[in-house]
């Protein structure tokens, strides 16, 4: 029995998700005629109380999309130092929008209004214009922590005092409010645009959603075309898209659970240093210098279990729709038993 931890990516579709993809009606979204791409569209902005979304393939295309319609070249954007669009899409930043970075440590990747309103840079030919602040619900290296609303709102009133725009970057966005039992509707009157992954905890195969108001709905559109992103009969995968919103938001908390397990379990190992605190379904622990994580990752191989290195001595396990109790139980066993250095 295989166990795969590297990512919540890693999921297969239900034989219930596969039925209702081979259900669906579907047409050509680049001509707005696929009746499951809208239908997804709407039902996601309703969710959010915004006006209007866009199916993409992946969460890496909404970022970008997202600042290349808000940014002129030249701009800067405020995000955490850990964040996703700096550290893991490519440079795209630079590359799509000819943007420069602000980088915020905060804490465990969350950072706050205060920081925010001492980054904005002053009116001065020498500097970037601060145009964007960018901020991650969960936070991936963060260990799946997540933004409180009030400190969003927050930072929403310095952006709106400051002429700034601010984009959300949801991969996870449904682990976190698994958790705190919001409305996504008391997060969508704070943004210009939200990225929604459907593909990680959700469990569908593919596709992201960029929410935003009707007016950058064109422009984002056509970005999206330039980008590649134009997609044909794609309804067979917004239909995974709707019945991931459906049916596997309530059971996200059944990861937290395991993913909680699994960091009880670490923190009484000798050969781990630290585990970051368990809040959604990330687990990040850091092995003691004597252990290499090239050898730990082998020894949990030689066991059918995969996890992925996460920058110098951390590890990551990341639970998911997948990973069953049995699983659960069998991965703890393996930990307890485990004699590395």
């Amino acid at each position: 029995m295989k166990i795969d931890l590297r990512s919540d990516t890693v999921t297969k579709p239900s034989k219930e998700m596969l039925n209702a993809m081979m259900q669906a009606k579907v047409g050509d979204d680049v001509f707005n005629e696929d009746p499951t791409v809208l239908a997804l569209e709407q039902k996601i902005a309703d969710m959010f109380g915004m006006d209007a979304g866009l199916f993409c393939p992946s969460g890496t295309m909404t970022n970008q999309i997202a600042i290349k319609i808000l940014t002129q070249a030249q701009d800067e954007v405020i995000c955490a130092e850990c964040s996703h669009i700096y550290n893991y899409e490519g440079g795209g930043m630079a590359a799509n929008s000819h943007v420069s970075v602000k980088l915020l440590n905060g804490n465990q990747g969350r950072f706050t209004a205060a920081e925010v309103q001492k980054s904005i840079r002053p009116d001065d030919i020498h500097a970037p214009i601060t145009s964007l602040v960018a901020i991650e619900n969960t936070v991936n290296k963060g260990g799946g922590c997540y933004y409180d609303l009030k400190e969003i709102k927050a930072i929403a009133k310095i952006c709106k005092q400051n002429n700034l725009k601010f984009h959300l970057d949801g991969a996870r966005f449904f682990n976190a409010i698994a958790e705190t039992g919001e409305d996504p509707k008391d997060y969508g009157k704070y943004f210009d645009t939200i990225s929604i992954c459907l593909s990680k905890g959700l469990g569908a195969p593919i596709g992201s959603v960029l929410l935003m108001n009707k007016t950058l709905y064109k422009k984002a559109k056509r970005v999206r075309k330039m980008f590649g992103g134009g997609m044909r009969q794609v309804g067979y995968l917004a239909a995974a898209g709707i019945y991931a919103l459906d049916n596997n938001i309530d059971r996200l908390t059944e990861d937290h659970k395991k993913a909680r397990a699994l960091g009880n379990c670490l923190s009484q190992l000798a050969f781990v240093e630290k585990v970051l605190p368990v809040a959604t379904n990330i687990v990040i622990f850091t092995l003691t210098d004597k252990i290499k994580p090239t050898a730990f990752l082998q020894k949990l191989s030689n066991n059918q279990i995969e996890a992925i290195p996460f920058g110098g001595q951390d590890i990551r396990f990341v639970t998911h729709l997948d990973f069953t109790d049995g699983m659960l139980e069998r991965t703890i066993g393996v930990l307890g038993k485990m004699r590395v250095g």
